[in-house]
């Protein structure tokens, strides 16, 4: 089975970022663990980089008014309709904020997968929610719709 980064960034969220554990593990311990599990050495190394850029990104302006936000034909091809439309619901329902949607694009871009499933968004929100300080309401709302859609032998 080919694990990607994703499935390495998923494993990582669920055991070290979910609460639950010191979210400050070392992280030599954590990459041997990962590959224990399996997980490719590559894939990992991409997994830590994504994470570690999250961490980095610049906080991004507000916009003033309401606004509208056109795709460019890459984030079209990386995030269809479906996808695009999640943002949006998102954004309108107080779950996103066009600071925090356009932070989900950009680690949504920096994945190296051709496109985006709409299951996998849903865990890249949740990822970004769970970077960003005062965010918790949102992202406890936002846990709900992942773990909402997950099957019911998970919980």
């Amino acid at each position: 089975m080919k694990e990607s980064v994703f499935d390495v960034l998923i494993y990582l969220f669920e055991n070290y970022m979910d609460g639950n554990v010191d979210l400050s593990p070392d992280p030599d311990l954590v990459r041997s663990e990962l590959l224990e599990a399996g997980f490719p050495q590559p894939e990992i190394n991409k997994a830590f980089e994504w994470l570690e850029s999250l961490a980095e990104q610049p906080s991004i302006k507000a916009v003033s008014s309401p606004a509208f936000r056109i795709y460019c034909d890459r984030e079209q091809a990386k995030l269809d309709a479906e996808c695009r439309g999640l943002l949006l619901f998102l954004e309108q329902n107080g779950i996103l904020n066009p600071e925090s949607r356009e932070l989900v694009i950009d680690r949504v871009m920096a994945l190296n997968e051709e496109s985006i499933s709409l299951e996998n968004l849903k865990w890249i929100v949740l990822m970004v929610l769970f970077s960003q300080p005062n965010e918790e309401v949102a992202f406890a709302r936002m846990e709900n719709l992942v773990y909402e859609s997950l099957p019911t032998y998970l919980h």
